[in-house]
């Protein structure tokens, strides 16, 4: 699985994914990731790049 790339819009921030041909294949809203990772309690440790995949313990 690619890493994921921050992406700064100007009026926003994403993480987004690309596939093999560098176009975009997965796009999320920095917030809403961010906040979601909050709200739960990690129970596996996910790879740099991953946080999205898994949990993040911090």
């Amino acid at each position: 699985m690619s890493k994921r790339q921050l992406i700064d819009t100007g009026s926003d921030k994403r993480y987004v994914r690309r596939d093999e041909k560098g176009q975009f294949k997965e796009s999320d809203d920095v917030g809403r990731s961010l906040a979601a990772d909050r709200r739960q309690k990690a129970k596996h440790e996910s790879k740099p790049g991953q946080g999205d995949r898994g949990d993040r313990r911090s």
